[in-house]
């Protein structure tokens, strides 16, 4: 039933085993921004358990603005990049493949988080007609390009597959994607050409300082967090003009990110937005969205009331991937329960599959 999941894939320097992929979820566990012991073993049990490619909770780049949340690991800096080899080696040793997610939070910061800096956005906006923070000068800007790439020439030099670039869920980058968070009237504003520029200069960036065999995923959504039922297209038509201009600047594979993969982007196909990404691009895609999950997580509780595990939702995620959909799928929560979560459902051992419930949010390993 799922064999379209246990095919090797390859693009670039990703050689995967097969096409599941664990979702980043940050967990606050890196005290003093820099990966340990446990951050080591929490990573390379879920390699063990034969995830193909792991990318890590959100990382944050060298910049005043870029941190959100409390004990998240810096992507900077000797003492976490020495920390990240540690990871970066157990789970190669564990057959795995890892790549970390390059994150700037802008205006979702809140001014009193960790240092004086305010949040930094493209019109100072956390939300439309929602005031936080401050305008990004030009200055700004190229700073935290500059930023990115530093931490992803550092990702490489470290040992990692690959980066991501996160450009969605209403973050920075996505701040400047977004019309409503994006009010400028310079080049980075307006058309949705300008709107992507801080994006292609970022994307650019961190390929001029990976070269070009290095592999570069770019993760985006419609949804955002201020917003479920925001969206930056109105159509494939602004889909596909968006996608060309990233494709352009040098993605390698998109992550398309949805609530829940089953669902269509656009009305007349029952394409998700990975598929339709994929359509349009020609390019490898990473779909999600609630895979493994027995009720839709952002429902409005984490916690499952269900006892048992639905897994109903693979069958229909095998037929998709093997219709060529889309490439590849990321697992989130399930795989916080259960890191074994992969290898039973190679084994066919989908009753032992171990329920989500909130007490992963608390799980260290």
């Amino acid at each position: 039933m799922t064999s379209a999941l246990f095919r090797p894939f390859q693009c670039k320097t990703l050689n995967l085993r097969n096409r599941t992929v664990m979702a980043p979820m940050t967990r606050s566990f890196s005290p003093g921004n820099v990966p340990n012991a446990d951050n080591v073993a929490y990573y390379a049990r879920r390699a063990a358990g034969e995830v193909g490619l792991i990318i890590t909770e959100g990382t944050e780049i060298n910049h005043a603005g870029a941190s959100g949340y409390p004990n998240v690991p810096h992507i900077y800096g000797a003492e976490a990049m020495a920390g990240w080899k540690q990871v970066v080696d157990a789970v190669h040793a564990e057959g795995g493949q890892i790549i970390p997610q390059l994150w700037h939070v802008g205006a979702v910061r809140k001014p009193e988080h960790e240092n004086a800096a305010p949040a930094y956005s493209p019109s100072g906006l956390f939300a439309p007609g929602k005031h936080n923070g401050v305008s990004m000068s030009k200055s700004d800007i190229d700073e935290v390009v500059a930023a990115f790439a530093e931490s992803a020439r550092l990702a490489k030099q470290v040992g990692f597959d690959g980066v991501e670039i996160h450009g969605a869920h209403g973050y920075l980058i996505d701040q400047f994607l977004w019309a409503g968070t994006n009010l400028r009237d310079d080049e980075y504003g307006g058309s949705l050409v300008n709107r992507a520029r801080f994006a292609v200069e970022i994307i650019r960036a961190v390929r001029a300082a990976v070269g070009e065999e290095f592999a570069i995923v770019f993760r985006f959504s419609t949804w955002k967090q201020q917003d479920y039922q925001a969206s930056l297209v109105d159509g494939p038509e602004q889909l596909a003009e968006l996608l060309e201009l990233l494709s352009a600047a040098g993605v390698d594979v998109f992550h398309a990110s949805t609530r829940r993969f089953w669902e269509p982007e656009f009305a007349g196909s029952e394409l998700n937005l990975a598929g339709w990404t994929q359509k349009l691009t020609g390019k490898p895609t990473i779909s999600v969205g609630s895979v493994g999950l027995s009720e839709d997580f952002m429902s409005g509780t984490f916690m499952s009331k269900q006892a048992q595990v639905e897994t109903s939702g693979l069958e229909q995620l095998n037929q998709r991937m093997q219709a060529g959909e889309f490439d590849l799928i990321a697992i989130g929560r399930a795989l916080l329960q259960d890191p074994n979560w992969v290898r039973k459902v190679r084994e066919g051992r989908e009753n032992d599959l171990e329920a989500f419930n909130n007490a992963s949010l608390k799980q260290l390993y």
